[in-house]
């Protein structure tokens, strides 16, 4: 069981990894050893996620959500399985740390009186000063 926020928590059965060669540069190994990691997270389907921090994960995972449900990251960065393996599984608790926030509702409020007369005051002097910018009027 891996816990990562109130109401999300994982079981390691849940989580499917199958490795592939990575592209890129890996020397004498790049030829013969599956070192990327694909991991899948089905969503929809997990039972320690709330309802709405599977919504807003769906909604964070964007691209990487497919049409079943199922969040597929991969990683390629590293040269070793090990270390792939645990940067893309650091990467979707990262995910699901950020859906567990709940996001802070604004509500909307009006200015008190006293702050709209310092705006207006403060309008009106600097638009005095600006008025003081002019050519000179002549007395004439």
């Amino acid at each position: 069981m891996i816990r990562l926020a109130p109401g999300a928590c994982l079981e390691e059965s849940e989580l499917i990894e199958n490795f592939v060669r990575a592209s890129g540069p890996g020397g004498q190994n790049v030829n013969k050893l599956a070192t990327a990691v694909e991991l899948r997270f089905d969503v929809l389907n997990a039972p320690g996620l709330d309802a709405d921090i599977k919504e807003r994960l769906a909604k964070l995972a964007g691209r990487r959500l497919t049409l079943e449900g199922v969040i597929v990251l991969f990683a390629q960065k590293h040269r070793t399985q090990e270390m792939n393996r645990a940067d893309a599984r650091e990467r979707l608790f990262e995910l699901i740390w950020q859906a567990a926030k709940r996001p802070i509702i604004r509500r909307a409020t009006r200015p008190t009186l006293a702050s709209k007369k310092r705006r207006v005051e403060s309008k009106v002097r600097r638009g005095g000063i600006k008025g003081l910018r002019g050519r000179p009027q002549s007395d004439e």
